[in-house]
C-alpha cells in the first residue's frame, strides 16, 4: 500500500457514497467550498446542500498530489465526475484531512472549476 491510499479512497467515497458517508468522515465544523451558486458552507450548511445520494457515477482523479505535516494531510488533484445525463463536471480540487486518534476527519474540501 502506497502513502495516501487511504486517504484516497476516503476522497472517492465523499464524491460516490453519498451524504450519510461524506458526513461520517467529515469534521463538525468543517468547511467546503463549491463553484457558485453554493459557495462556501461550513457545518450543518454542507449537508443541507448535499443530496442523500450525490449521484456521481463517473470519477476520475488526475494529477494527484498529497502533503502530510504530522497528523494533517492536504489532498490535491484535478477531477472529472460525471451523474446520468449531465455534462462532466472538471475542476482542480483540495481537501485538507486530520488524522483524530487514527480516524481520518475531513476539515475542508474546495473545488475551482476548470473551464
Amino acid at each position: 500500500m502506497r502513502p495516501g491510499d487511504d486517504l484516497w479512497r476516503l476522497e472517492t467515497a465523499f464524491w460516490t457514497s453519498g451524504r450519510d458517508s461524506a458526513r461520517a468522515t467529515t469534521a463538525a465544523g468543517a468547511i467546503v467550498i463549491y463553484p457558485y451558486p453554493l459557495g462556501i458552507l461550513q457545518g450543518n450548511d454542507i449537508w443541507a446542500h448535499l443530496p442523500a445520494d450525490t449521484g456521481w457515477r463517473l470519477i476520475e482523479m488526475a494529477d494527484r498530489s498529497v502533503t502530510r505535516q504530522g497528523p494533517v494531510a492536504v489532498l490535491a488533484y484535478r477531477v472529472r465526475a460525471q451523474k446520468d445525463a449531465t455534462p462532466i463536471h472538471a475542476a482542480l480540487c483540495a481537501s485538507t484531512w486530520l488524522n483524530d486518534a487514527g480516524r481520518w476527519l475531513r476539515l475542508s474540501h474546495q473545488q475551482t472549476p476548470v473551464v
